[in-house]
């Protein structure tokens, strides 16, 4: 009888370890895929004395694609440019409000911009890539984070070229100067420049607003395989492109030029598309203004 107790707690043992250590995975992996969220709140952007957005106040999903849409001149790329701070570059803008990437204000004393666009990406309306090789191209980040061992420099080209759906085509040019890629593969190039540092964030101005409907396609299948590891935020005025690669869909308008921009809705894309709970969104959407 004692064996026979003996022997099922020595079994249980292992299983119980087995089971905690599974859990444990589970809840690393739980916090991974948590990682890239925003959470904005009463935020407002000054140009001077002229304030251009007035009191937004949404969420960024993880690990999701969120669409902002609306006319020219409603602070769309404005509003994304503070996901990164890159309106800081810009000078006499004032961001208020509260800003939180994985519930950590990046507005606040300490946080150091260039350390939160390694961790925010983005990318922009035209392929800028630099007048370099594709392979210095994809390794200028993370040089700049101080990896200098070529090993590990090519693992890292080699996936975020393979992440950005270019390595089959440049695999064996990697030497080749960047300009000499098509305008669609420049934009993708620039991808893998973001995804190099291995970001939470990506941000995309208008990625394919310059491309043929080729490359267009191309980016918009990037987004939607990258979104399986990393946020992305984009900004269009391509309704049809928003309702495919967008999980949601933030709706922004400036209703007089003597009055800041405001956040009308925001919500899933697909209902967003089907059934808006504003009559604005709607009109937007149908195309009868904008």
């Amino acid at each position: 009888m004692v064996t026979s107790v003996r022997s099922a707690l020595t079994t249980a043992v292992p299983t119980l370890r087995e089971t905690a250590e599974a859990a444990e995975n589970v809840l690393e992996e739980t916090i991974v895929r948590g990682r890239g969220a925003f959470d904005l709140q009463s935020v407002s952007v000054a140009y001077g004395s002229e304030t251009v957005i007035a009191d937004v106040t949404m969420g960024i999903p993880s690990q999701a694609v969120t669409a902002l849409i609306g006319p020219s001149g409603c602070g769309k790329s404005t509003l994304l440019r503070c996901l990164n701070r890159m309106n800081d570059e810009i000078g006499n803008v004032r961001v208020s409000g509260t800003i939180a990437l994985d519930g950590v204000d990046i507005m606040a004393r300490g946080v150091d911009p260039v350390e939160l666009r390694m961790r925010v990406g983005q990318v922009f309306q035209r392929p800028n890539p630099f007048p370099m090789s594709i392979y210095d191209n994809v390794a200028y980040g993370p040089r700049t984070q101080g990896i200098r061992h070529r090993d590990e420099l090519d693992a890292i080209v080699e996936d975020a070229l393979k992440r950005a759906a270019l390595w089959d085509e440049v695999k064996g040019s990697l030497k080749k100067h960047a300009f000499d890629l098509s305008g669609g593969q420049q934009q993708r190039l620039c991808i893998a420049r973001a995804l190099a540092t291995k970001p939470e964030v990506l941000l995309m101005d208008e990625p394919a607003s310059a491309l043929d409907p080729i490359s267009t396609q191309q980016i918009e299948d990037t987004i939607a395989e990258l979104k399986r590891s990393v946020t992305i935020v984009i900004v269009t005025h391509n309704m049809q492109q928003a309702a495919r690669v967008s999980d949601q869909t933030a709706f922004m308008l400036r209703e007089r030029l003597d009055e800041p921009a405001h956040l009308i809705e925001v919500g899933e894309t697909r209902k967003m598309f089907t059934n808006p709970d504003d009559p604005r969104t709607e009109a937007y959407i149908t195309g009868r203004f904008g």
